[in-house]
């Protein structure tokens, strides 16, 4: 009976483990090599460390790197819109979740979307004659061999694998990563980050931090965030097996500074989710618990979840919720001021407008002399930050 139990013949906990391992080296074969070295070029792992993760996500998924590659770049360029492959906000939780692994079939078949976004990808012998010319191939290969090693065991293991990656990636990051959590930085999606501890996923968790910065290598943004993926970068580059092309900027302010020049308006432009995120915390909400607090005393009546009214973006509310926006900013000029220097701010780096550096300096300028001439304490002050921009860390 012992050929029952395959060629290792492990124990119970022996194969509990194995399972985890082999899961999660596909977890770090996705997050790595798909995710942060092919799609965003955030990261050059060596060539050899490509070709394991290629050919152990053919063995144990059946994932074609250009399809992936595809997909997700799509999902950056018309994300939370009907073209989204997999939006729950278009295609609703449930069916992000229980048929993540069919939307992305069904998106793989769509010659348009390989053609657009899956350039740069693999086009080598092996890719188009073994990977993707035969994808079940891998499938029946890591069968075989999970049944030769393990035994029966085994089938319980190979379906742990192939469950894994539709629930983990297709459901959890881009159905619930896309639906509850918390959010850093108010995208114009609606990505957020799972948990502030990206250790499952090998980092994915940390989604909103992604799409705000989807060029890092590095997903963790706050010092209390981690990213395992990040550390296991760390340690290939300690083995000159990766190398970092970029990771998300980290503001310098110069206190003080009054002269806008054109390293002021790279340095806020490049910045610009930074800026984004302390206009929120140092300006709209400090305004919007003074101003609510007034609305209280006055015994007026006040929109629910007032405080992701004013701070979501846009596009991102349905009609309800905007006109108890407009209605919110109806009943306060100074929430309606900072609301509106807000939307101003952003258009600054949004290309509209702009064309010339010299122009995009003079529209600083504007900005932070009517910010100053508002009246608004608050945006007083982040004024005098913004101008504080700079490419050189602070001393």
């Amino acid at each position: 009976m012992e050929y029952l139990y395959g060629v290792l013949g492990l124990s119970f906990w022996g194969y509990v483990i194995v399972s985890l391992v082999m899961v999660q080296i596909t977890v770090f074969a996705v997050t790595l090599y798909l995710h942060r070295d092919a799609a965003h070029r955030a990261l050059d792992l060596h060539p050899a460390i490509r070709h394991f993760c290629r050919f152990w996500l053919w063995m144990s998924t059946g994932i074609v790197t250009r399809e992936w590659v595809a997909i997700h770049r799509k999902h950056h360029a018309r994300c939370e819109t009907p073209d989204d492959p997999h939006s729950p906000q278009i295609e609703g939780l449930r069916k992000v979740l229980l048929e993540g692994a069919e939307l992305y079939q069904e998106e793989a078949r769509n010659q348009e979307t390989l053609r657009k976004f899956g350039r740069g990808t693999p086009d080598d012998w092996l890719e188009n004659r073994l990977y993707a010319g035969h994808r079940n191939w891998g499938i029946i290969l890591f069968v075989v061999t999970c049944l030769v090693l393990f035994g029966v065991p085994g089938i319980i293991m190979i379906a742990v694998q192939m469950v894994s990656q539709p629930l983990l990636a297709a459901g959890i990051v881009n159905g619930v990563g896309h639906y509850a959590g918390y959010r850093n930085f108010e995208c114009e999606d609606a990505s957020r980050n799972v948990v502030p501890w990206g250790l499952v996923l090998g980092g994915e968790e940390l989604h909103n931090n992604h799409h705000a910065f989807p060029s890092s290598a590095r997903f963790s943004i706050r010092s209390w965030e981690v990213d395992i993926g990040w550390g296991a970068i760390r340690l290939l580059e300690t083995f000159r097996l990766a190398h970092v092309r970029r990771v998300a900027p980290r503001p310098a302010v110069e206190p003080g500074r009054s002269i806008v020049d054109l390293e002021t308006a790279r340095a806020i432009v490049i910045n610009r989710m930074h800026v984004m995120r302390d206009y929120t915390r140092n300006v709209t909400v400090p305004v919007m618990k003074r101003e609510l607090a007034n609305l209280r005393d006055k015994g007026l009546s006040l929109p629910r979840r007032a405080r992701q009214l004013v701070i979501r973006q846009p596009a991102l509310l349905d009609p309800n919720a905007r006109d108890r926006l407009s209605e919110l900013l109806e009943s306060s000029q100074a929430l309606r001021t900072v609301h509106e220097f807000r939307e101003r701010l952003k258009t600054l780096w949004d290309g509209k407008g702009v064309v010339s550096n010299e122009r995009l300096i003079a529209q600083i300028k504007e900005w932070c002399q009517q910010a100053e001439d508002s009246g608004i304490r608050v945006l007083q002050e982040f004024a005098d930050t913004l101008r504080g921009y700079t490419l050189r860390p602070a001393a």
